[in-house]
């Protein structure tokens, strides 16, 4: 077991962030769980988690940074066409704010998602890099920009870039390379992206890198029917 953290966690409410705030609390980690508006009906905060509201685009970040050992952003986007056509600037304004409070607080470690899609559209079945591909090129170059303002700051970040998440048990079973998922893997499960960031926050590894995360998944969760009907669901 790692010695305990606090840890910020951005996007605390989405899939990949209650991951993230369900396993670090499970691992001992104090949790300040962020989002721009947490819903009416959202549950109770929880043993060692302290909700908190911040908006990444317009918000001064300084107080939620303020005291943590670590960020984890969780951010991601709507996957409606009208939000895909004209995204938020989440991985640009967002980056750049986070990025000014860390520096001013003495926060360092910062654990992202990016995508392995912002260096490589040759990846998942045919329909997949011809439909699912092309609705995201601006979320895509956002976070191309985000991994850029990255590498020109001082921090020890790591942006990870999985394939297309697949919501699904946690396995702990999964294959991290270098800047690509492997051509024949497409599918990680937010709960296992959850999983190997904050693995990186307890061990230190993979900073100033991209890691690709992805898994092998059965074949009806792989093909092109199934990842396209996500998108578009």
């Amino acid at each position: 077991m790692a010695d305990p953290k606090t840890i910020l966690v951005l996007g605390a409410h989405g899939v990949t962030g209650q991951e993230v705030v369900k396993q670090a609390v499970a691992r001992g980690h104090h949790l300040r769980a962020a989002e721009m508006k947490w819903p009416d009906d959202a549950p109770p905060a929880g043993h060692n988690v302290e909700r908190a509201t911040a908006n990444v685009i317009e918000d001064d970040l300084g107080p939620v940074v303020d005291g943590v050992d670590a960020v984890i952003s969780a951010l991601g986007v709507p996957g409606d066409p009208a939000t895909l056509l004209d995204p938020p600037p989440l991985y640009t304004t967002g980056t750049t704010k986070l990025i000014d409070a860390m520096n001013a607080r003495g926060v360092t470690r910062l654990v992202t998602i990016s995508a392995s899609f912002v260096v490589t559209h040759d990846r998942g079945p045919l329909l997949f890099r011809t439909t699912a591909i092309p609705a995201l090129t601006r979320v895509l170059h956002q976070m191309g920009e985000m991994e850029e303002m990255l590498r020109a700051s001082s921090l020890d970040w790591t942006a990870v870039r999985p394939g297309w998440l697949l919501p699904e048990p946690l396995t702990g079973d999964y294959v991290v390379v270098p800047d690509v998922i492997p051509e024949d893997l497409i599918r990680p499960r937010h709960a296992d992206l959850a999983h190997f960031m904050l693995h990186c926050v307890e061990s230190g590894e993979w900073i100033r890198q991209t890691p690709a995360i992805a898994r092998q998944e059965a074949e009806d969760l792989s093909s092109s029917f199934e990842v396209v009907r996500e998108m578009l669901a």
